[in-house]
């Protein structure tokens, strides 16, 4: 299922040319600028506690043989409160199923599943949906929501936004179903990137993203929540520019605002970088390309801190070549990956390239002449104690099955949230 694994979500198209960047104001100073934000918190966000949120994609039940048992057996599912399903399509200007199979038709021995029950030859519902609605049982705390686009089907959007109500219609039927409606608790909508390029270019208009979630919010209410992933592209001139998503932001529960991917080895001699900073350093590729900068545009913008989660990814990015230790070396290509050249999960690096330095709040190592970045429990840490200093609404993650089988990165979210 190779086509479905996003860019992951934030900057595959570094690949575009970079023209003058600008440095941006301070994320402390935007975090106390709270004069738009009071005009932009019609729904109020998340309520008490923080948002813990993590991605679970239905391929992972074929090569990655990762299953909603799995949130069990790690102990995560105790230590999280929402889930995105991802993902749905978007095809013809409407919300679509993505894979029948892996979403409601597969069956599940009583080994495999959440509660120790087989699902019969008969049943209705089996698959994923059936699952998650078995974890939702099992904790009831737990919200799940549908998330629609993701980099490998975010073309469709484009059609969509033509008629953002018939859209809405369409996701509401869909997600509303009466074989699985009780499993979703509302929708997710993973656009990348309105009026912006990402797989394809979106020419809709600033305003097209803001007309869309309005619609959705309209048709779902304000029982069920509603939300997006968004762009962490603070670049002059960027992507974060090229939507009004202080606007849009009086419709939505929250923003995932897609802090990774900044840098990796599509940019095959580098400079390597990490793909994941917090903050700018010195010797950073491109200014505007870390998480503090991101914040802050959306913070300037008017988006209230509390529908602000900050992103983290649970894999690293890497380049082969390299010599140098430090970040900014030169290399030769993408570092070999057992899904993907230049990426691999932090539960396989953890073991065979150790994190040898951190730098802008994250981490990297290098073992021979492979050199990789990735955020481990102590960054994490670190990062969620930055997201509660700015009174964001929390966090989230992509996704479960790059975690350790104890789920130690779940555990650093939760702990450090706290």
């Amino acid at each position: 299922m190779r086509f479905k694994l996003r860019a992951v979500a934030g900057f595959a198209t570094l690949l575009l040319p970079l023209t003058a960047l600008a440095a941006l104001a301070s994320p402390t100073a935007a975090a106390t600028d709270t004069t738009k934000a009071q005009d932009k918190d019609a729904i109020a966000g998340p309520a008490a506690g923080k948002v813990k949120l993590g991605y679970f994609i239905e391929w992972g039940v074929y090569g990655r043989d990762y299953h909603v048992k799995n949130l069990v057996t790690s102990g995560s599912a105790g230590k999280i409160t929402h889930i995105n399903y991802a993902f749905g399509n978007v095809e013809g200007g409407k919300c679509t199923v993505g894979d029948s199979w892996a979403d409601y038709e597969k069956p599940y021995s009583a080994e495999q599943s959440v509660d120790g029950v087989a699902d019969a030859d008969d049943q209705t519902l089996r698959g994923n949906f059936n699952q998650l609605r078995k974890l939702k049982a099992k904790y009831p705390n737990i919200k799940v929501l549908w998330s629609f686009g993701g980099w490998s089907w975010s073309g469709g959007f484009t059609e969509a936004a033509k008629d953002p109500a018939a859209f809405a219609d369409s996701c509401y039927d869909l997600v509303e179903d009466p074989r699985w409606a009780d499993v979703f608790d509302g929708i997710d909508i993973d656009w990348e990137y309105p009026n912006a390029c990402g797989l394809t270019c979106d020419t809709s208009g600033a305003a097209a993203f803001g007309d869309m979630m309005s619609a959705l919010r309209a048709k779902f209410g304000a029982k069920n929540l509603v939300t997006a992933a968004i762009t962490a592209d603070a670049s002059d001139g960027g992507k974060i520019d090229a939507v009004d998503y202080g606007t849009a932001s009086q419709y939505v529960d929250w923003y995932d605002v897609m802090t990774y991917d900044f840098f990796g080895a599509w940019a095959a001699n580098g400079p390597t970088a990490p793909h994941s900073p917090l903050t700018s350093y010195s010797g950073i590729p491109a200014e505007g390309y870390n998480s503090a900068a991101a914040i802050a545009k959306l913070r300037a913008q008017g988006v209230p801190a509390s529908k602000l989660l900050l992103g983290i990814g649970f894999y690293g990015r890497g380049w082969t070549g390299v010599t140098q230790s430090a970040p900014g070396g030169t290399a030769t290509g993408p570092a070999a990956g057992t899904y993907e050249d230049g990426f691999e999960d932090y539960k396989v690096l953890k073991k065979t390239c150790p994190a040898t330095g951190t730098i802008a709040g994250t981490a990297y190592a290098h073992c021979g002449t492979d050199w990789w970045s990735y955020d481990t429990p102590s960054t994490i840490r670190s990062k969620m104690s930055w997201a509660k200093e700015k009174g964001l609404g929390g966090a989230f993650f992509w996704e479960f099955s790059g975690d350790t089988a104890n789920g130690e990165l779940v555990a650093a979210i939760n702990n450090g949230l706290k």
